[in-house]
Order: C-alpha cells, then structure tokens, then sequence
C-alpha cells in the first residue's frame, strides 16, 4: 500500500495515484532565479557557473548526482544528473544555501 494520505473536509484518506487527483486550475511553474543578474537557471551548466563563482566546486563524479561542496562549510548540493528531474526541492536547497543569490520564482 503506498501513496498519500490526504486530509480534506474533516476526513483523512489514502490517494493511491496522488498526480492524477489534482485539483490546481492555476498551477504556476517554479524558476531558480539568479539575483545580482535577475537571470532564470535554465540549464546545469548556467547554473554550475553562478555555483562556482560563489566558490562552489563539483564533488564527487557521480553517474547518477551532481553534487557540489564548498571547501569553507559543511554543505553539500546534490541534483539530478538530468535537468528535467530538477524539481522545487533542489531549486530551494540551492537557496537556502546560498542567501541573497538565488530565488524561487513563479513563472
């Protein structure tokens, strides 16, 4: 048994194929941002050149991961190797690990 429990109107209950039950009419696509430039991330190599001027710099050649490390902390970016895998989860752990640099943007 998998999926997503749901809660909605005082009941709880499992949905089996949670994409297929969306509801959202005005869903708006997510974008990485850029700030000093005010440029959309639309691709890895975009975005690992912004990464390494911030003094980000590639770990691990992963088959399967990009992975990221910066020398003075303790944070490690991992991201899918293809970039339509690039979901909101990885555009705001850019962002939290990068304050002030990048933004999550509505499209």
């Amino acid at each position: 048994m998998s999926g997503v429990w749901v809660f909605k109107n005082g009941v709880v209950r499992l949905v089996e194929n949670p994409g297929a039950e969306t509801n959202f009419v005005n869903t708006k696509r997510k974008v990485l941002v850029y700030t000093p430039s005010n440029e959309v991330i639309t691709s890895y190599s975009h975005l690992q050149r912004h990464l390494y001027a911030l003094g980000w710099e590639r770990y691990y050649e992963e088959p399967h991961l990009l992975q990221f490390h910066k020398a003075s902390t303790v944070h490690l970016i991992s991201l899918p190797t293809d970039f339509s895998r690039f979901k909101l989860m990885h555009m705001y752990d850019i962002v939290v690990k990068n304050r002030n640099m990048f933004q999550v943007r509505d499209m």
